[in-house]
């Protein structure tokens, strides 16, 4: 009797194993060959990296990326015409909708972490970037400025995380606000209501230069963090990103990005960091 639980036990527990390190039921490439349909998620306001545009049309340097994915994708599975289904998601939902299959690429400023890797797979490094703080007026300098402050960040982010973990291991006592974009904060701290806002480099960089209203609104030129970003996609897809990988190592390799970065970033060359990124990720064949 005690022999027949055990093996029970030892059998289930083998289930369960092969069940998690099994790839996904339903492969990507299989999904799309099927569907003639690639789903590309991106952040309603996540400029110069993924957003809406005038016209009504996903666009950014991320979403371009997405974009030369899919044409592979297309040229991998001999497809003669494929969709593009582009899938509206948001900072707080986005890793979700990888996971349930709403979409099959994440395409935003998403920065790699290990506990991130626990929920979806990334891709080769897209960027690097890291978080400043916006003021009015005189620039903020450390984040010890920001003591007793009213702080704004981006609701549902690693910059999020990482502004209350480092305040509250300095001790700097600050209160946090939490917007629901980008835009609302740089709003609310022109209008007075925020002593600072926090958030990614270059997306408040790219807003403070296209900005119609006013403010007197300064970016530090102190990087607060470092972070990757990268394609986020299903868990255990292998071929698929493999496929996502070559793409992107091709694009470095061939200096083919540079053509889509000055699509969003203009004649400002990229700086010393990007460079060594995509020199380091342009994986030979």
């Amino acid at each position: 009797m005690k022999r027949n639980m055990v093996r029970a036990v030892l059998c289930a527990a083998a289930l369960m194993l092969a069940g998690a390190l099994a790839p996904a039921a339903a492969q990507t490439l299989e999904r799309v060959a099927e569907s003639k349909t690639f789903r590309i998620g991106y952040r309603h306001f996540a400029p110069p990296y993924s957003y809406e545009a005038a016209n009504g049309q996903a666009a950014g340097y991320i979403v371009d990326l997405c974009r030369e994915v899919a044409g592979a994708v297309k040229q991998h599975l001999k497809l003669p015409s494929l969709k593009i289904d582009y899938v509206k998601i948001t900072a707080e939902n986005r890793f979700e909708a990888v996971k349930n299959g709403q979409i099959d690429i994440l395409c935003d400023p998403t920065s790699m972490t290990m506990s991130r890797r626990a929920l979806v797979d990334f891709s080769l490094p897209t960027f690097l970037d890291g978080a400043s703080v916006v003021t009015r007026g005189t620039p903020v300098k450390g984040l010890e400025d920001l003591k007793g402050k009213k702080v704004g960040v981006l609701k549902g982010t690693t910059t999020e995380e990482t502004l209350r973990t480092t305040l509250a291991q300095m001790r700097i006592p600050a209160d946090i606000v939490l917007v629901d974009d980008h835009p609302q904060g740089l709003d609310l701290l022109a209008d007075g209501k925020l002593d600072a806002y926090f958030g990614d480099r270059g997306i408040l960089a790219y807003l403070i230069r296209n900005r119609a209203k006013g403010g007197n609104l300064t970016l530090s030129e102190q990087y607060f963090t470092f972070e990757t970003y990268a394609l986020a996609m299903p868990r255990g897809d292998q071929a698929f990103r493999l496929l996502v990988d070559t793409t992107l190592a091709n694009l470095y390799r061939t200096e083919s990005i540079r053509q889509i970065y000055a699509r969003s970033f203009g004649a400002f060359p990229p700086d010393q960091f990007l460079d060594a990124l995509f020199v380091i990720n342009g994986v030979p064949k």
